[in-house]
């Protein structure tokens, strides 16, 4: 399959939150998909799922009756691998779990047709260690997609060392095709919009256990534009999915950063979805309420891991997680992670929440000023030590009078 805009027959293996989103994108762009999952009642809830979204848009007048038969038709589930051995393209959309994914990608790469492409939606997983174990890892990538995936316009198409460009064209003509903002990233941990994202959350539990509060940081993050704080981010999309991710994977449960966290999840403070995370929520209400019990919990952790806390002012939040993402998207340019800035940009546009009136966290920082930018890194290093050292383009583009939208990929 050299062009997506002529595949037939797609797949997707999980019923979960990300497979019932992946599902529905393709069927509302007329991709027919095959729907597999080990476990036949997350199979009939993801079934369920996606007649309530559609019986939804109908009430709100966005689709008729007849557009949603036309799209039910499009989705078939089955209940073996065997099943999907005609298929073009298939879309792994389990958890975050090594293992679990290779499993998955042994089976198809010996049950698939050989030009078929097999695509992981991991969200930070190493890409090159899942096409490994298959006979075509020229015909393996990521497609991350970002939750809702039928609402959510990001699509990082990740490319492995291995992956032909015909593979990625495809990628990115299906990713069209369904309704997406295509960025192709290179393969590290993370990519490129969750790299970042870790050295950008990092600083904000880093400010709690300093002497900061959820409310506060998220606070001062909203002031300067983004949709949403860190920590009502969490409570969104789950706490308990790192939570559980570092449970599998056997570590990281100990660093200091993820203690509140922890305490969190141990407490079943979830997120939304339990009514209690960082916030506290009504019944049946998204408004995200501040809690006393948190704060004495962020104190308490504060205290017990050896922090003496201070005022930290909304300035210092923004500075510091708004040049946690600089410095990382810098390193992920000079590393060829991205093609760009502008594509860096386009992640934290339509994936994260970044304000749109400041264009994305490159092009803000070329509004400041990359010797601006590079004064004040320096000062965070003094103050807080090496992992705030200025990456090395930072100092060549300041030193040249340069900017990061003059960096192209394979010249950084």
């Amino acid at each position: 399959m050299s062009n997506a805009l002529n595949l037939q027959q797609a797949a997707v293996i999980g019923a979960g939150t990300m497979g019932r989103g992946i599902v529905i994108s393709l069927a509302n762009a007329g991709i027919p998909v095959l729907w597999l999952d080990n476990n036949p009642q997350m199979l009939e809830q993801g079934l369920r799922m996606i007649e309530d979204t559609w019986a939804h848009d109908i009430t709100k007048g966005r689709i008729g009756a007849d557009e949603v038969n036309r799209r039910r038709a499009y989705v078939k589930p089955v209940s073996d691998y065997a099943a999907l051995a005609a298929a073009d393209l298939v879309i792994e959309a389990v958890y975050e779990n090594l293992e679990l994914k290779q499993q998955i990608f042994r089976t198809l790469d010996a049950t698939l047709k050989p030009s078929a492409i097999l695509a992981s939606n991991t969200s930070a997983l190493d890409i090159d260690a899942i096409a490994a174990v298959t006979a075509r890892p020229e015909q393996v990538l990521g497609l991350h997609f970002f939750s809702p995936a039928h609402i959510m316009k990001l699509l990082e198409i990740v490319r492995g060392a291995h992956t032909a460009p015909a593979v990625l064209q495809a990628a990115r003509a299906l990713g069209e095709r369904i309704g997406k903002v295509c960025v192709v990233a290179g393969n590290c941990e993370g990519f490129i919009g969750n790299r970042m994202l870790r050295t950008y959350v990092r600083e904000a539990r880093l400010m709690l256990l300093e002497g900061a509060l959820p409310a506060q940081v998220d606070g001062a993050l909203q002031t300067f534009g983004f949709a949403m704080g860190p920590f009502r981010m969490y409570d969104v999309v789950g706490i308990d999915l790192e939570w559980r991710t570092r449970g599998l994977a056997g570590k990281g449960q100990d660093e200091p950063t993820v203690q509140v966290d922890n305490r969190l999840c141990e407490l079943g403070r979830f997120g939304q979805k339990s009514g209690m995370g960082y916030y506290r929520y009504a019944s049946g209400s998204r408004e995200a309420q501040s809690d006393a019990e948190v704060d004495r919990l962020v104190e308490a952790e504060s205290t017990r891991l050896g922090f003496v806390r201070r005022p930290v002012s909304n300035a210092e939040i923004q500075t510091r997680c708004l040049l946690a993402l600089i410095n990382e998207g810098a390193k992920i340019l000079e590393e060829n992670i991205a093609a760009s800035s502008h594509d860096i940009d386009l992640v934290y546009l339509n994936g994260y929440g970044f304000p749109a009136d400041k264009a994305g966290p490159m092009a803000w920082a070329d509004s400041e000023g990359v010797p601006a930018i590079l004064d004040r890194l320096r000062t965070l290093e003094a103050r807080h030590g090496a992992r705030w050292r200025p990456a090395p383009l930072i100092e060549r583009l300041a030193a040249a009078g340069q900017c990061f939208a003059a960096v192209q990929e394979g010249l950084a």
